[in-house]
């Protein structure tokens, strides 16, 4: 079964800029392989390889990588691609990102507006996983209940680690970088691209930092032509205009693990008053409160059945204040303990009560 067949149910509109696939066809062509013949297998237009503003679907750019790399029986091809790739494919985005005035600026402004550029997908800071005092972690990924396609992930993590030493100018002093997957490549390959210890089958795809890093100034920085570029992205999707639920939905999960989602939180990610934030909710037919259970079941049923994560940690991966919440959520959820879940005993069909449990 192909990312194509998985995602249909998922977001069969879920469109994304061509300017994701730059340097495909050059990475291609020059391992001896049919860039054109690929992009048709995966169901994308083979005009999208030579252009940066096509608007197309973001499971066929992720399943042509995952074609190119098994037909030319090259499992770092993400990584390859990445490599001839650099902020520019960003457009808009790109000059309000160089034109910050320090890197932590430039990663707000990323993780506000990469939706113009694909929508399922963020960035987003965080504290460090690992609890190291000093460091912080950056975490990239798609929106809740989407695949996780590993040459897709490669590429996008790989660009971000680019993107950022492409700003400050050479190594930013990268601790790890975390992947959500086993890599297919040796994990040497990993690491010489990195430059950094790679670790696999960890939570969610991260690269750890020195927190330092957002203080540091970058050169050249005008804040006109930053100004300029922001109102140009905060003008391309009103939250209103396609539906505010499914970025309420994605800010929800980039938050869940390193605090409790409140409604004022996320309304500020999206840049709206609460008060409008739940109106909006209301009128799509949900609440604050369901889409951030949904994205605790989804969320729960990914580390449950997917890692050897401790139920303790799940329990806060989830913002849940402890393990005998967890252990409730998943009885609502699933009419099963977290432990029946993960041997996999769980109901197949989720439990239809509404009251929902904060857990907090």
């Amino acid at each position: 079964m192909t990312l194509r067949d998985r995602s249909l149910t998922l977001d069969d509109m879920s469109v994304i800029r061509s300017a994701g696939i730059r340097g495909f066809r050059d990475v291609v062509e020059g391992l001896g392989g049919d860039a054109d013949a690929m992009a048709r297998r995966a169901g994308l237009d083979p005009a999208a390889l030579d252009a940066d503003d096509l608007l197309v679907p973001e499971v066929a750019m992720a399943e042509v990588l995952e074609v190119a790399a098994r037909t030319l029986d090259r499992p770092d091809l993400g990584l390859l691609v990445a490599a001839r790739q650099d902020l520019s494919m960003l457009g808009p985005l790109a000059l309000a990102i160089q034109n910050s005035p320090t890197v932590s600026d430039a990663m707000e402004c990323t993780g506000r507006y990469l939706f113009v550029h694909a929508p399922s997908l963020s960035v987003t800071e965080q504290p460090d996983p690992d609890g190291v005092r000093g460091v912080s972690a950056l975490r990239y990924g798609p929106a809740p209940g989407l695949p996780v396609p590993v040459q897709g992930t490669d590429l996008g993590l790989g660009f971000l680690h680019r993107a950022i030493g492409l700003l400050v100018g050479g190594s930013y002093g990268l601790r790890t970088v975390d992947l959500p997957h086993e890599p297919l490549a040796p994990i040497e390959v990993y690491e010489e691209f990195f430059g950094a210890q790679v670790r696999t089958r960890r939570p969610a795809a991260m690269l750890r930092l020195p927190s330092s890093l957002g203080d540091l100034p970058l050169a050249g920085s005008d804040e006109t032509i930053r100004q300029m570029a922001v109102s140009f992205l905060a003008e391309q999707s009103p939250v209103g205009a396609t539906g505010v639920t499914p970025r309420v939905r994605g800010a929800v999960q980039q938050t869940l693990g390193t605090t409790v989602p409140d409604v004022g939180s996320v309304a500020g990610l999206l840049n709206v008053h609460p008060r409008t934030l739940q109106r909006r909710l209301a009128s799509e037919g949900t609440s604050f409160a369901q889409v951030l259970d949904d994205a605790r079941q989804q969320a729960a049923r990914r580390y449950l059945t997917t890692t050897d994560v401790p139920l303790s940690q799940v329990a806060g991966l989830l913002g849940l204040s402890e393990q005998s919440a967890l252990t409730r959520c998943c009885r609502r959820w699933w009419s099963a303990t977290p432990s029946a879940v993960r041997r996999g005993e769980a109901s197949a069909t989720t439990a239809t009560a509404v009251t929902v449990d904060a857990g907090g």
